[in-house]
């Protein structure tokens, strides 16, 4: 019987502290604004997509819930995106410049009361929310790149070498049509801010004491204003390991030039997007006067290119490019009879340069893991003043001076490619995913 009796009384008290514990817990609510980005920008752009707008809103919203005393601001916290382009490094320090642009902002315009209770947290990529959008979609393969999504960490690393990963098999997937997809309709959403704004309601309690009984008068309650809110996304941030950003350059030798025993050596840098700069120069004086044998030429080359390697595994400067060129360059040739000297005898390059400029198409060709072959084809104008002499005994008999306007090929490339730099390699065909 004393034990039954300590029982029930243990449950009365426990009863008796849920209810306390109900009274004292107000019920909070949360609204969330989302600010968006252009691509690669952290600074907050009131003239993109509707942020003006939804800026305005949030800060009237924050300024009435001030104003209100029976509201209370709990928690206002910010955690911003980036969209896959780009590595990891990079979209990790874009996220975080993201959410600090947003918070400066609002530290500005807030009470102090208010920007007190800011939190701030940043996703890098923001896989999450790109899955989530993926779920909610139509788009082309969808199961086989919620695979992906699911089963595949963000990076697969064997010997302390990163050797796959999630967005490596994306990127792979069905050719790459299924990442051009997503990058058209998925990814300027992941460049945001997300904005909860968590409140309370406080209810003031006015105690009316008497003899008998104790009566709780609640005070009623005003709604502030409301706006459409976002059901808060679950976010599940992976370890990345740590890895050197890559780097892409090459350093190449056209073969054709060589055989003509013409020495060159060239340049060439991944800038993005693929696009890349490079230069060359080339540079042969030979000559036997005794024997009136000149083969002399020197100058060199800039170039932009654009490569069309869509599947970036490994190495971004292979496969089909079209670029722009431009050269200066001058010459004198002569085998025994008639010579030619391109520019002015015994000037600088500039007096005596040649030039050209055209457009050209070419195919990077992976032949071993750091090696390329470059087949390029250029057609454009050359241009400039070259001579005509004759070798007499000891002495060279000007014969004439023309003009060169040739419209047609002026660029012939088979070069070897040396790729240097982190991650630029050639990776195998049919590899692990």
């Amino acid at each position: 019987m004393t034990k039954l009796k300590r029982r029930i009384l243990l449950y009365i008290l426990s009863a008796g502290s849920l209810v306390s514990w109900a009274n004292d817990t107000q019920p909070t609510d949360t609204l969330t604004v989302e600010i968006y980005y252009r691509q690669g920008i952290s600074r907050f752009d009131s003239t993109y997509q509707d942020n003006r707008n939804r800026m305005g809103k949030l800060l009237e919203f924050l300024y009435t819930l001030s104003a209100d005393s029976t509201y209370r601001l709990n928690r206002l916290h910010i955690t911003s995106g980036a969209s896959p382009e780009g590595n990891t490094s990079f979209n990790k320090v874009l996220s975080k410049k993201r959410t600090n642009a947003i918070s400066d902002y609002l530290g500005l315009r807030l009470p102090a009361e208010q920007s007190a209770v800011v939190t701030k947290t940043h996703r890098g990529i923001d896989w999450a929310t790109l899955q989530a959008k993926v779920e909610c979609s139509d788009m082309p393969y969808k199961e086989e790149v919620l695979q992906i999504l699911y089963h595949t960490p963000e990076w697969v690393v064997k010997n302390g070498i990163v050797v796959d990963g999630r967005k490596k098999q994306l990127m792979t997937l069905r050719q790459g049509n299924c990442w051009r997809y997503m990058e058209q309709h998925f990814f300027p959403e992941l460049r945001h801010s997300l904005i909860e704004v968590e409140y309370v309601c406080e209810t003031p309690q006015e105690e009316i004491k008497d003899e008998g009984d104790t009566e709780i008068v609640t005070a009623e309650c005003t709604t502030p204003p409301s706006y459409a809110t976002e059901k808060d996304s679950t976010i599940v941030l992976e370890t990345e390991p740590q890895v050197c950003s890559p780097f892409y350059m090459a350093v190449k030798t056209n073969l054709l030039y060589d055989a003509l025993l013409v020495p060159n050596i060239g340049v060439e840098f991944y800038v993005a997007k693929g696009f890349s700069v490079g230069g060359n120069w080339m540079y042969a004086w030979w000559n036997r006067n005794s024997r009136h044998y000149y083969w002399r030429i020197y100058g060199g080359e800039l170039a932009i290119r654009k490569y069309f390697n869509r599947t970036t595994e490994g190495s971004p400067l292979n496969g089909h490019h079209i670029g722009i060129y431009g050269q200066v360059f001058t010459y004198d040739f002569e085998t025994g009879g008639h010579g030619y000297m391109g520019g002015k005898p015994g000037g600088t390059l500039w007096e005596k340069m040649n030039y050209s400029a055209g457009l050209e198409y070419g195919y990077s060709l992976p032949i071993t893991r750091r090696l390329n072959l470059d087949f390029v084809i250029g057609v454009g104008y050359w241009g400039g003043a070259y001579y005509e002499y004759l070798p007499t005994d000891n002495h060279y008999v000007w014969q004439a001076t023309k003009q060169r306007r040739w419209f047609g090929p002026t660029k012939a490339e088979m070069s070897l490619v040396w790729l240097l730099g982190n991650g630029n390699y050639n990776a195998k065909k049919g590899g692990k995913r």
